[in-house]
């Protein structure tokens, strides 16, 4: 029998999904199911950009250029221009979502045996993309008592070595929510220049950062011109996972003439999904000011519930729409599938994401899961009621909460 690839074998099943089947048969049992392990908001993708769509009039879906629409991307070239980054139509080029952006940096980048500085938890789909590219993930890990803050730059440093090739970062983060400063970057920035180093940090949630600090791009950070990559995507920004619609932003030539041959390969990113985008681009500020206030009061709603439940650990996240807790389990993978195999609570239960598939060091994240605020505030609410039982009834708690009784807030 012909074996498949042991690059197939080396690729870990995705935390976010690979429980999918699971919820599927509690849902044909009869039970809610309330999904906090995707980042797939409930907001409505905006009406105007879907009508853009609807309205299209395209005799021919054709090819677009491998590099992407050219009055998309003159688009992007102003939505970046308001946030103080000054680009050309030429440094960027749209993908297949941020994901396959992430990809074609990767391969472009990296070599078979190269390693690349990833501050754990990461978005678990990092170490497939660095797998299929040959490359290795070396992880700097950070802790939740530290609010998952980085490491010291000499901690990084340690890391460094002749296979070194490029550290990768997500700000603000997925799955922790933490957010990077002005500093953080500059110092990166230094580190990268002084061995020569790329730097590639992921901001499809860019749009969505609290609380009083700033969010600074990577291309904003002066003398990184050959060593910073910028990823982005409308997935988040605009609820439109389904455009697969990302790009890639850099102002070194060669690496960007790298990733066109690459794109050239795939032959284009979605038409219809950049027609989307292109329009989504024209709505009022106000948009995604409406957006992120729903979120803000989300994140509040959770960091409450979570605070009133017994021996869970949370944080206050800075950006995105996640949080990544700590709970009084024995094993996060066995918790969740638990949830949606044994457990419900008024006909009702709730999907996360085990901690375990965001870390490359093995043994971490066991007592950890990742929450995804994506849900209206009752939704939301009711799948906090569910956690809350959950906890107080799960056969492998880690500790006693001696008879309290649920805050049950729905």
């Amino acid at each position: 029998m012909p074996k498949i690839s042991i690059r197939s074998k080396d690729i870990k099943p995705s935390p976010i999904r690979k429980l999918a089947s699971y919820a599927a048969a509690a849902e044909k049992r009869g039970t809610k199911v309330y999904y906090l392990n995707i980042g797939q908001p409930d907001i409505l993708t905006p009406e105007v950009a879907m009508k853009k769509v609807a309205k299209a009039n395209i005799p021919i879906l054709t090819y677009l250029p491998s590099k992407g629409k050219l009055s998309y991307r003159k688009k992007l070239v102003e939505y970046y221009s308001k946030h103080d980054i000054q680009l050309d139509t030429d440094d960027i080029l749209v993908s297949t979502g941020a994901s396959e952006g992430i990809f074609l940096a990767f391969l472009s980048c990296l070599d078979k045996g190269d390693e690349i500085i990833v501050p754990e938890p990461f978005y678990a789909n990092y170490h497939g993309f660095a797998v299929m590219a040959g490359a290795k993930i070396k992880p700097i890990t950070t802790t939740i008592k530290d609010n998952f803050a980085l490491p010291k730059i000499s901690h990084f440093e340690k890391l460094i070595n002749k296979n070194t090739k490029a550290i990768l970062l997500c700000n603000p983060n997925n799955p922790t929510g933490c957010m990077y400063s002005k500093k953080d970057l500059e110092a990166i920035g230094k580190l990268v220049k002084k061995y020569d180093l790329f730097l590639i940090v992921d901001e499809v949630y860019r749009e969505f950062c609290y609380g009083d600090i700033p969010f600074h791009s990577v291309l904003q950070i002066k003398g990184l011109k050959k060593h910073a990559i910028l990823i982005d995507s409308i997935s988040k920004r605009f609820s439109a996972c389904g455009a697969r619609i990302g790009c890639v932003a850099t102002r070194n030539k060669e690496v960007h003439a790298s990733m066109l041959k690459y794109a050239q390969l795939r032959l284009s990113a979605p038409y219809m999904g950049q027609v989307l985008a292109e329009a989504a681009l024209d709505l009022p500020g106000k948009y995604l000011k409406g957006v992120r206030t729903k979120y803000e009061r989300r994140r509040a709603v959770l960091i409450e519930r979570l605070e009133d439940m017994p021996n869970v650990k949370s944080y206050i996240p800075q950006g995105a729409f996640y949080n990544f807790v700590e709970l009084p389990i024995d094993d996060s993978d066995l918790f969740c599938q638990w949830l949606l195999e044994e457990f419900e609570y008024e006909g009702q239960t709730l999907m996360l994401s085990p901690g375990t598939g965001f870390y490359a060091t093995e043994g971490l994240g066991k007592k950890e899961v990742r929450i995804a605020y994506v849900l209206n505030i009752v939704d939301l609410n009711l799948a906090m009621d569910c956690l809350e039982i959950a906890l107080e009834e799960y056969p492998g708690r880690t500790t006693k909460n001696k008879g309290k009784k649920h805050s049950k807030k729905s």
